[in-house]
């Protein structure tokens, strides 16, 4: 195996994974001791009290570890809608933040926190997946959803409805009535993890997952997309049905991962083309080592972002960035 497969080969991501993991559950404004970390852990997974101190062990399994676990499947997933729409549509620019789905998915969470989400039929989930799917419709009528899509028309139409619902997000937070509301609404638009619970991981989780199981059944049309709708017509498939499919996907993807953490954005845009220098453009390569990698990558940022200033955490958003 050369060492570029090597370095990117599932087994070799999923170990330094962990090992990062670990470490990122270690390091913080405490640092715990790796061997109470790994103590912790696999006392709670075993279901038996652990050895550590009570007040260390809170803070590594209700504060840490379910933070990690979300920067994990966020990172997971921007990396799998990035490398998704960029064989969607044939255009190497595609990402939720660049396209405007992020932002359409922002305008509706933050209506769902001002006006409050128990008001609301499933909450600030389902609004901001209400927003993904009006932004990601919006961007495929300018950019001609009919047509073959072109890297200018798409980077436009994109940029035009990303500026639109920016816009709407801070008008909406501007005619907040309280303070409260707006810092609410404010960690929508940069991006975080700090209010990563147990109880909150259950659906990007499960979403993630399952479009993940879903798209890994779909490498070859991925790879028949990426050459050309010429090609998948030929090869009998319907390349517009599957770009609907895929986006209408995508949409909620992103929705439910924006309503977990706010817009975290270009993680979909870098991490593809970074796995694709070392795996090539092949899907069967490609995707699975880009699920690993995002984690990896989303882990790696969230604890910058948590250590880099000692007075707290930083937004993510503006590491990734």
């Amino acid at each position: 195996m050369r060492p570029k497969e090597l370095l990117t080969a599932p087994l070799t991501l999923s170990l330094l994974l962990a090992l990062v993991a670990v470490c990122a559950i270690s390091t913080g404004s405490v640092t715990v001791p790796l061997h109470d970390t790994i103590d912790i852990i696999v006392a709670k997974l075993m279901g038996s009290t652990p050895a550590a101190d009570p007040a260390m062990t809170d803070i590594i399994w209700t504060l840490r570890v379910p933070r990690v676990l979300l920067a994990m499947t966020a990172g997971a997933g921007l990396a799998l809608a990035g490398v998704v729409m960029q064989a969607s549509v044939q255009n190497p620019l595609a990402e939720p933040f660049i396209l405007g789905i992020a932002s359409g998915a922002s305008v509706g969470a933050t209506l769902a926190i001002l006006i409050g989400s128990a008001a609301i039929p499933f909450g600030v989930p389902g609004c901001a997946f209400l927003g993904a799917i009006l932004a990601t419709l919006a961007v495929l009528l300018l950019a001609g959803i009919h047509r073959r899509v072109s890297t200018v028309k798409l980077v436009l139409a994109g940029a035009a409805i990303s500026a639109l619902c920016v816009a709407a997000t801070n008008f909406i937070v501007y005619m907040a009535a309280d303070a409260e509301g707006m810092q609410s609404a404010a960690f929508w638009t940069m991006g975080s993890l700090a209010d990563a619970k147990w109880h909150s991981l259950f659906l990007p989780v499960l979403i993630v997952t399952a479009l993940a199981v879903y798209f890994l059944s779909q490498l070859r049309t991925l790879d028949v997309l990426l050459l050309g709708e010429e090609l998948a017509v030929t090869l009998g498939i319907d390349a517009s049905a599957k770009r609907r499919l895929y986006m209408g996907l995508l949409a909620l993807l992103t929705g439910v991962l924006v309503a977990s953490c706010g817009i975290i954005g270009f993680v979909g845009l870098v991490v593809p083309h970074l796995v694709r220098s070392f795996t090539g453009a092949s899907h069967r390569r490609l995707l699975p080592a880009a699920l690993l990698f995002g984690a990896l990558f989303l882990v790696v940022a969230d604890l910058l972002a948590r250590t880099l200033l000692p007075a707290g955490d930083l937004p993510i958003g503006i590491i990734t960035a």
